[in-house]
């Protein structure tokens, strides 16, 4: 059996390389190849081309990757046509995906959408082509399917992998005893995590540096935590404090983004995925995610959502307060450095807020996604192939 995998995201990368592995626990011999990460790689899927080193999110940054990400489609068409694998699962990252499900339709090969986009929050007219390219939906969210269902797509609910892998993952105890001898008991710490993405960092972390130098203000004693997804991004963050804010004590880290939140009282965020792992641990989060104005005006038009993170999505309101300043940001760095400031002072305030937290938390955090997930994935292929040899 044979499976092509096809994944944009670095969170997707963990996601599918965890499906990977159960996949071929389940299958022994199964073979996976397609596009993703290094976390895929290692698990066994042999990579085409590390897609996930393209990632971008918004309409602008796609324009200068377009015809890459054209040439990397009719790629994957050839290569659907010279191997034939038994299923194409994708993973998020609709723009790009949508040619890969087109492609393996027309071929014949069932689509399975692990983790799909939110169509149902920001552009539910998208649902028709998730109808005509895609034979069955992997839901991470219970309400989800029945959108699904009530528009003819095929669906069902397998919960998100997130909660999985945070109870799951084993926490750094050296790195956690180390922080806490360094931090005296009455230090309030926050969490900086400035996003996956290099364009993320660079639009995101000045506005990050201008709500901890107000924050140092007026708490002289709190300390920041910065988790970097890379070392290169790490270095451009090193680089910015030292040119806007060298009065801050900032320590920033690789590989420590599960540590750096355990630790954080709070939490200043970009947008993403990670905003699932905040929810699992009740960490109060105030989220960023700056754009630029044409895709503001773009959102007014096309997109019907009023967030954008997604606990909000789910929650259809503001568990953790957003901001997507588009100019001048001074007015949303200001407020979130209230919101914050309110939480790190008001012990009322903070545990208001854990509770609003841990109340959507245990509403959609089901276990055993990736286990679901690879059992309708294999149960599915063994149904379409016994069909086909009843009719042979």
């Amino acid at each position: 059996m044979h499976v092509f995998f096809s994944v944009g995201e670095p969170s997707g990368d963990l996601h599918a390389a965890k499906l990977v592995a159960e996949l071929k626990r389940r299958a022994p011999g199964l073979e996976c190849s397609g596009f993703g990460g290094p976390l895929m790689e290692k698990a066994g899927c042999r990579l085409l081309f590390e897609l996930t080193e393209m990632a971008v999110m918004g309409f602008l940054p796609v324009i200068p990757l377009i015809f890459k990400f054209l040439r990397l489609a009719r790629q994957a068409r050839r290569y659907l046509e010279e191997h034939r694998p038994d299923a194409v699962i994708l993973v998020d990252f609709p723009g790009f995906n949508w040619w890969i499900a087109r492609g393996a339709k027309k071929l014949g090969i069932p689509v399975f959408y692990y983790l799909p986009p939110q169509l149902w929050a920001w552009a539910p007219w998208r649902v028709r082509r998730m109808r005509k390219f895609v034979d069955h939906v992997l839901s991470c969210l219970p309400f989800e399917v029945e959108w699904y269902r009530q528009r003819s797509v095929a669906a069902e609910f397998v919960g998100h992998p997130f909660f999985d892998e945070v109870a799951q993952r084993p926490l750094d105890d050296n790195f956690l005893r180390e922080q806490s001898l360094v931090a005296a008991p009455a230090v309030r710490t926050i969490a900086i995590l400035p996003g996956s993405r290099n364009h993320e960092v660079m639009r995101n972390f000045p506005i990050q540096i201008r709500v901890m130098k107000k924050l140092h203000q007026r708490l002289p004693g709190v300390r920041f935590l910065v988790a970097s997804y890379k070392e290169g991004q790490r270095e451009t963050c090193q680089q910015m404090l030292a040119e806007r804010a060298p009065e801050l004590s900032v320590t920033l880290y690789v590989n420590k983004t599960s540590e750096i939140i355990e630790l954080g009282d709070v939490c200043l965020m970009v947008s993403g995925s990670v905003s699932l792992e905040l929810l699992a641990r009740e960490t109060p989060t105030v989220v960023v995610y700056r754009i630029n104005r044409g895709f503001f005006w773009f959102s007014k038009l096309m997109i019907t959502c009023r967030y954008f993170s997604l606990p909000n999505l789910i929650a259809n309101r503001p568990v953790m307060p957003e901001f997507a300043p588009i100019d001048h940001p001074r007015q949303a760095v200001a407020t979130m450095t209230d919101i914050l400031y309110s939480w790190l002072t008001d012990d009322r305030e903070y545990a208001s807020q854990r509770a609003e937290l841990g109340r959507l938390r245990r509403s959609v955090a089901t276990a055993g996604a990736t286990e679901n997930a690879a059992r309708a994935i294999l149960e599915r292929l063994a149904a379409s192939s016994a069909l086909i040899r009843r009719a042979a």
